[in-house]
């Protein structure tokens, strides 16, 4: 069992300061902490919300967000709610060039001037998301620092990133059989870097520091063949992050299916009168949603589930795919199983779903739609849910003055509040906002 804390309190003794408050601990594999769920079966609450963080690098940044995201609601629910608190700390990590608005302290971020460096708290958390692998990562992270403008040394770190993701570097796109990851880890990597660093200036990368500019039409300075390959670097470090996310992504599902929801399922059968609300934020939100497939059929125990930001497909609750009738989205028609809204907030602001996550996602084919940007790898957290029949899609205002429909997909354009932040994630982790808390209470019904 990885060791990620736990506990149960109220104060300053958990760093939360509302309560009760208890933490539910995930290793990996799914396998939870039976104290920390002890803990929470043990509440004396009406109400329990089930907060899934997405990418931290340690359980002291998973709960400064619980603490600052939970911190409205006790004067925003109603007298007959007695609310829990649970946040969900399962191992992943943030690389540190990513603030978070308003939410970081001293010696949190990358120091400046890294460039395409890996900063030493990004190289410490990667060595612990991929134990066992340091000479790998410390070859990365020296050809990151030394950016040489060879082909040969793009070609040397592709194919490291490849062994960290489990691919097998002899068999590529030539295979007969096309490896079931998006392309990025597949395709030529100097054509990867190429379009990762498009993506980076499109993103407004140049504040980094990477000297990514946006330049006219489509290529930007240092991407030209004048340039040399030495601009490529920003995209290769770009290809590693992205690596981490795809880990990231497979690893939330694990959690959700075989970790929150059989415990939350558990949980409901040993106090079949308390109710739970699930939010989760970026794969967080891909944590409760797929915890979605443990629930029992006619349970009524899960009563709203609250996506901000979530990545993954805007389709996935879909029961046929627009492009592909014959098949329905990895979770299609599991919003029928909360007894009440899925409610997914969106902003247009989030850099990292809107520009990254489409990139990521795409599974293997040819080279040159890996350049394009398709609506079939949208994120849910970019544009809200898709290809559900009679899903409404609100604004944020709407949302808060009428309140949120009582079942069903609800899609809340949270692009008001959920603005801020810097390259290369933009708002992605701009969430931490009153209007955001009203959203949940008015999902699970417990308002004044």
């Amino acid at each position: 069992m990885a060791d990620v804390g736990g506990g149960f309190g109220f104060g300053t003794g958990t760093g939360i300061g509302v309560g009760p408050y208890a933490e539910l601990t995930f290793d990996s594999e799914g396998d939870v902490d039976r104290a920390s769920q002890g803990a929470v079966s043990r509440m004396e609450a009406t109400d329990v919300l089930v907060f899934a963080h997405g990418w931290n690098s340690d359980r002291s940044t998973a709960t400064r967000l619980y603490d600052r995201f939970f911190a409205p609601f006790p004067a925003l629910v109603g007298p007959g709610v007695r609310l829990g608190y649970v946040g969900v700390v399962w191992p992943s990590m943030r690389f540190s060039d990513e603030p978070i608005p308003d939410f970081e302290v001293a010696g949190a971020l990358a120091e400046p001037g890294h460039g395409c460096a890996l900063d030493p708290l990004t190289r410490r958390a990667l060595g612990e998301f991929w134990p066992g692998r340091r000479a790998e990562l410390d070859r990365l992270a020296e050809l990151l620092a030394e950016q040489p403008e060879s082909a040969a040394a793009f070609i040397e770190f592709g194919a490291l990133v490849r062994e960290l993701v489990g691919l097998d570097a002899v068999h590529t796109v030539h295979a007969v059989a096309a490896p079931a990851v998006p392309a990025i880890f597949a395709e030529d990597v100097l054509e990867v870097c190429r379009a990762l660093s498009l993506a980076l200036a499109r993103a407004g990368a140049a504040a980094t520091g990477t000297g990514i500019g946006t330049g006219a039409g489509t290529e930007g300075p240092g991407l030209t063949v004048g340039g040399g390959l030495r601009g490529l670097w920003g995209g290769a470090k770009e290809l590693l992050r992205q690596a981490a996310y795809y880990k990231m992504k497979k690893r939330a599902g694990v959690v959700g299916e075989r970790g929150l929801g059989p415990v939350l399922a558990e949980l409901a059968a040993g106090r079949p009168a308390m109710r739970f609300h699930l939010i989760g934020h970026s794969f967080g939100a891909r944590v409760v949603s797929f915890s979605l497939r443990a629930v029992p059929d006619g349970a009524r125990y899960v009563r709203s589930v609250t996506l901000l930001q979530g990545a993954f497909s805007h389709y996935a609750f879909a029961d046929r795919l627009p492009h592909d009738k014959g098949r329905g989205g990895a979770l299609r028609g599991l919003h029928r199983k909360v007894d009440g809204p899925v409610v997914a907030c969106h902003s247009p602001h989030d850099s990292a779903l809107k520009v990254f996550y489409p990139l990521a996602s795409r599974m293997a084919g040819d080279s040159a739609g890996l350049l394009g940007f398709d609506e079939r790898w949208g994120a849910i957290g970019h544009d809200g849910v898709r290809a559900v029949p009679g899903a409404p899609r609100l604004s944020l205002d709407a949302a808060l003055r009428e309140g949120v429909p009582t079942a069903g997909c609800v899609s809340v354009d949270a692009g008001s509040v959920v603005r801020r932040g810097g390259a290369p994630s933009g708002a992605h982790s701009d969430i931490c906002h009153e209007e955001l808390a009203r959203v949940v209470v008015s999902a699970g019904r417990m308002g004044r």
